[in-house]
């Protein structure tokens, strides 16, 4: 079992987007796709949700680290998107963004 940990910035995410840790947390435990992250050497995982009129899905970005699995960012992406199919650039650019540590 993982330890999970989290950025500030994807705490920040969980709150823009209205999502739970357990959510995030049922995401990373069975999703329904992982790909390559869009920065060097973290992972995409990503799960389909259905509302009453409309289907969404929902990524989050990890990186692994021994033991422990931070959570880099996490969202809510509205439709659905095609295996290897790039991000919009809004949120490449927000990724990008976050992953500018000192």
């Amino acid at each position: 079992m993982r330890d999970i940990l989290w950025t500030r910035h994807s705490r920040y995410k969980l709150r823009e987007h209205a999502l739970s840790e357990s959510r995030v947390r049922r995401v990373l435990n069975s999703p329904d796709r992982v790909e390559r992250g869009i920065a060097e050497g973290t992972v995409a995982m990503m799960r389909k949700e259905k509302a009453i009129k409309r289907e969404y899905e929902i990524w989050v970005m990890v990186v692994d680290k021994g033991r422990d699995r931070l959570v880099v960012s996490a969202w809510r992406y509205p439709g659905t998107t095609r295996p290897g199919e790039p991000l919009p650039r809004e949120i490449l650019m927000e990724m990008e963004s976050a992953l500018d540590l000192p």
